[in-house]
């Protein structure tokens, strides 16, 4: 077998790009390997792997959690079933998050539900004059964020509870957070390899609710853990912008304002205290 019949062999079954990936994972080489040297066999032990990994990928499996990684804001970050594979649309948080922390001097910030910990190494590594903390509840999730925290160099603290649990006391010039927030049974839970992620990191699973049961209680209890004039900034779905605005008016907080991704979605509200 060789890498061209190899790759050749991937396309009948799955998508040209995703195939060219995984035979680069699953035996070393590179692109150009694959364009110039295409006769270059491929010892057994690799294509066994790759052909596992053709076969989960058909049948939706995502390409992050096959080869346990996946790129976010220009560095790789290690995955798993354990934590949501992390989206683009989650640095228009950290951007946010960014502009709040502008101007403060040694800033605190503390990102509930980290799950991979995309977002508070993120602010950790540029901010690095910043203290910053982090929160799951899943033990999982925390062991995938402290690998990538100590893979990339970050100081975060991580901390194991429900959200403001493991914070008592504590307070933060920026709070942040990309809580979970599909409706139990919305049926975009059943597509586009979501099935394959954790279900407690994508939806509230309230029955019979709108997805804002988290983000609620996050809103409700953020005050007591906010410096004066501090942020608490939360990603949500694309109609929940202006429950998420009457939200933070009702617990108290003023300027409030949505902001859209790079799609004009709506994608992430705040407020300050």
């Amino acid at each position: 077998m060789t890498l061209g019949e190899a790759l050749a062999f991937a396309r009948q079954h799955i998508d040209r790009l995703d195939a060219r990936l995984l035979l680069q994972y699953a035996t070393g080489c590179t692109h150009a390997d694959l364009l110039a040297r295409p006769e270059t066999p491929v010892m057994a032990p690799a294509f066994t792997q790759f052909a596992e990994w053709v076969e989960r990928r058909a049948v939706g499996e995502p390409l992050a959690y096959l080869v346990g990684e996946a790129e976010f804001r220009g560095r790789v970050f290690q995955v798993s079933p354990d934590v949501l594979i992390p989206r683009p649309e989650t640095e228009v948080l950290i951007d946010l998050a960014l502009e709040k922390l502008a101007g403060r001097t040694s800033p605190s910030v503390v990102d509930l539900g980290t799950g991979s910990g995309i977002v508070a190494i993120s602010l950790a590594l540029e901010r690095p004059d910043a203290t910053v903390s982090a929160v799951d509840l899943s033990p999982g999730a925390l062991a995938v964020a402290r690998n990538n925290a100590g893979r990339l160099g970050a100081p975060v603290a991580f901390r194991e509870g429900d959200w403001f649990a493991p914070l008592a006391g504590q307070r933060f010039d920026v709070i942040v957070s990309n809580p979970p927030y599909v409706a139990e049974g919305d049926p975009h839970l059943e597509r586009d390899g979501l099935p394959h992620e954790p279900r407690m990191a994508l939806s509230d699973q309230e029955p019979g609710g709108n997805g804002l049961a988290c983000i609620r209680r996050i809103v409700a209890a953020a005050a007591d853990h906010l410096n004066p004039s501090g942020w608490l900034l939360f990603e949500h779905g694309y109609d929940q912008g202006a429950a998420s605005r009457n939200l933070l008016a009702d617990a108290g907080f003023k300027a409030s304002f949505t902001h859209p991704d790079l799609a004009g979605i709506d994608r992430v509200s705040g407020a300050q205290l």
